[in-house]
């Protein structure tokens, strides 16, 4: 049995989506002590921003006449598919930086998306987690409500494009106990924090139960 966890997060040390990913992990790992969990760490280690330029434009190349930056690329491109392939489950610890999905984020979505088993449903149906956290509150009826466009956009590739059957862990207000300007909101944040986590302990049991189901 294999896990594939990606962290994104540019402060691992501090990292509250991390944090919730390592619940899940530990849920994964209980039911499947034996299993292998496969790591890689886009925040720390980000893909170079010119590879998906080069595994796309290498498709209007003959395949003799690429050059090492076009060969490098669609073998990165096959290596990351491989990882979210071969792997019984997915884990994607994702935050939200300045609204959207960040540059690195979408640099490893897209590489990854390149590979066209990716793209011809090989992951369809394969159990996956993502935690997400945000640093305010942009949920409905607050006064930023719409202002997260990572959230949205990361169910919509992973669920409806990749096909994963997914599972969310979102917490916002991170950022409460950080920015004073945030503390009258601790009680809530606290709230939402304990919910979370119960959260991310049950979508690692889920998701550890339905692939044992389907292996056995």
């Amino acid at each position: 049995m294999t896990l594939f966890r990606l962290d994104a997060s540019i402060m691992p040390a501090a990292s509250q989506s991390r944090a919730l990913a390592d619940l899940v992990e530990a849920e994964w790992s209980a039911e499947h002590p034996d299993s292998v969990v496969t790591r890689r760490d886009i925040g720390s280690e980000p893909l170079p921003a010119t590879l998906w330029r080069d595994v796309v434009t290498s498709g209007f190349i003959p395949e003799g006449e690429r050059g090492p930056a076009h060969n490098d690329a669609l073998a990165r491109s096959a290596e990351l598919a491989d990882e979210l392939i071969s792997a019984d489950a997915l884990l994607l610890a994702i935050p939200l930086y300045n609204w959207g999905v960040a540059a690195h984020v979408k640099s490893w979505y897209d590489v990854t998306y390149a590979d066209p088993r990716i793209a011809g449903g090989a992951l369809k149906g394969k159990p996956a987690v993502l935690t997400t956290v945000l640093g305010g509150n942009y949920n409905p009826g607050t006064p930023k409500e719409g202002w997260d466009h990572s959230t949205p956009w990361l169910e919509r590739v992973f669920r409806d494009v990749w096909g994963a059957d997914l599972r969310v862990v979102h917490r916002p207000f991170t950022l409460v106990g950080v920015n004073p300007a945030m503390d009258q909101f601790a009680d809530q944040a606290a709230e939402i924090k304990a919910g979370a986590e119960q959260l991310a302990i049950e979508h690692g049991r889920a998701i550890a139960a339905q692939r044992h189901a389907l292996v056995g």
